[in-house]
């Protein structure tokens, strides 16, 4: 499948359309949802989206931890579109995107049933599980800092 991706810049109609997929794909099955200053509080975060023909498939948002680091987190796929490979290319076109920012380390917190698939794209479980959100997690890491010499 053909993607385009683009970073999409906070509290705009295509931030808030992020908003809602991460909302009906993360939150909503866990009974959870976001509040304003949830929302407020992601003005320095780096909003990725993916579009397939248009249209939002799917999302995520980085947190920059440090000159180094930036931690993934809230990636979500449209429920239609899961298993197509789309989750793969937004990961690994925000991989690009750090490095090419002079980033050489990504952290996340992995929902247990999501583990299998940053395995396979070459992430490391760091630690034990732990619970975020009322489910299990795993703290995970992909580096390249000692490869590209940070």
């Amino acid at each position: 499948m053909k993607l385009t991706f683009k970073t999409i810049a906070h509290n705009t109609p295509e931030y808030r359309e992020l908003v809602d997929l991460r909302d009906r794909v993360l939150r909503q099955p866990l009974g959870l949802a976001f509040t304003e200053a949830e929302l407020a509080a992601e003005v320095n975060q780096i909003h990725m989206a993916a579009y397939s023909e248009g249209q939002l498939v799917a999302c995520l948002s980085y947190v920059v931890i440090d000159d180094n680091t930036l931690k993934m987190r809230q990636v979500a796929v449209e429920p239609e579109m899961q298993r197509q490979g789309i989750g793969q290319q937004l990961v690994s076109n925000a991989e690009i995107y750090a490095v090419d920012n002079g980033y050489c380390r990504i952290e996340l917190h992995a929902r247990d049933t999501a583990a299998q698939f940053y395995l396979d794209l070459g992430y490391e479980i760091i630690g034990h599980p732990f619970i975020e959100v009322t489910i299990p997690h795993f703290k995970m890491v992909k580096d390249w800092c000692t490869v590209i010499g940070h």
